[in-house]
């Protein structure tokens, strides 16, 4: 289906091509053939039907290894980079099926008496006619997967600078929520009359977390160190709401903390686990974070509020979207009756 859409976008231009390169390869004989009052000592005994019948054949045959090029140059994906080994490969492939073509016509014109032109000088100029044929067939397509590349590189930074604004939206109106304000106001409330020092330390790490969900961030990635510092001020903020009750296993190795992870999308899996389950005396909660693989996992008992309502998941679905944006993957999502767990890729 994609090969037919590449075909269905560029026939008209391939077919110019080949047709100009077809003619242009038969030059010197067309020029014979146009003064016939010249000794024809270079191209002895052929006609028009001959010469017709050799631009036809490097017609279909230049356009035959058109298509095989775009056949070989499609990577994986769209927007993978061709690497000189594959274009070499290809231009090899496209010489010696141009060759193994030229052969066939011979053999046509000697078993079924094709015309074709029998002159000495034609046979010597059939390796260079090859060559230059598979230089411009493979140069060709290789500038046109380019320029789609391009264009497609484009068009996919376009969607991550609005993803990225969608994003900032989403986290300003997740973070900035007057619920969370007014609880976080409530806590430090109560602080300042039972523990000032406490009230202190409070504040400050909420003024840490504001500072980085306001910051006016130009890059979309962050490194899991950076992440993970923010992610331990909000924790301190839920630990002096929840107490006892709510409870943290990090466990992330040293070389890891380089990587690198959308911002705040740690942050965003730890606040959907408070949101979504019980946390009291009676079923305390405990969130996992930890490194498994080439990824973070973010891991929970599932014990749903009684009053819970629907989730719209939005959160999720914004965080995948970011993930296939920038690094062209995806999050992986598991649950079953007793975890819920969420894994992010670290690149």
């Amino acid at each position: 289906m994609k090969l037919f859409h590449i075909h269905k976008r560029f026939f008209l231009m391939l077919n110019a091509i080949s047709i100009l390169v077809a003619f242009l390869m038969h030059l010197p004989e067309l020029i014979a053939l146009s003064n016939p009052v010249a000794d024809n000592c270079l191209f002895p005994d052929f006609y028009w039907g001959d010469v017709s019948s050799e631009i036809l054949f490097t017609y279909f045959s230049i356009l035959l290894l058109f298509f095989l090029n775009i056949k070989l140059m499609m990577p994986s994906h769209p927007v993978a980079d061709l690497g000189w080994r594959r274009v070499a490969i290809t231009f090899v492939i496209t010489l010696v099926v141009c060759n193994l073509l030229g052969k066939g016509f011979v053999y046509l014109h000697q078993h079924f008496e094709v015309p074709a032109i029998t002159a000495m000088l034609h046979q010597y100029l059939h390796p260079l006619r090859d060559i230059l044929i598979a230089c411009i067939v493979t140069g060709t397509c290789y500038l046109d997967y380019q320029n789609q590349r391009s264009r497609r590189m484009l068009l996919e930074n376009e969607q991550l600078r609005t993803e990225n604004l969608v994003n900032q939206y989403e986290a300003l109106k997740s973070q900035l929520n007057p619920h969370m304000l007014f609880n976080s106001l409530n806590t430090l409330y109560s602080l300042i009359r039972e523990s000032p020092d406490k009230a202190q330390n409070f504040l400050q790490e909420l003024s840490r977390v504001m500072r980085y969900t306001l910051h006016d961030n130009l890059s979309h990635t962050v490194t899991l160190n950076e992440e993970m510092s923010f992610v331990r001020s909000y924790i301190y903020l839920l630990q002096m709401r929840y107490e006892d009750n709510l409870d943290f296993d990090i466990n992330i190795p040293q070389e890891l903390l380089q990587r690198q992870v959308p911002p705040m999308a740690v942050q965003m899996l730890v606040e959907n686990a408070v949101k979504h389950n019980e946390i009291s005396n009676r079923n305390p909660l405990t969130i996992h974070i930890y490194a498994e693989r080439n990824g973070l996992c973010v891991s929970n008992r599932i014990q749903p509020k009684l009053s819970d309502s629907s989730s719209t998941c939005i959160g999720l679905a914004n965080l995948s979207k970011r993930y296939q944006l920038l690094f062209k993957q995806d999050i992986t999502i598991e649950e079953n009756e007793k975890i819920f767990k969420v894994t992010l890729p670290l690149i």
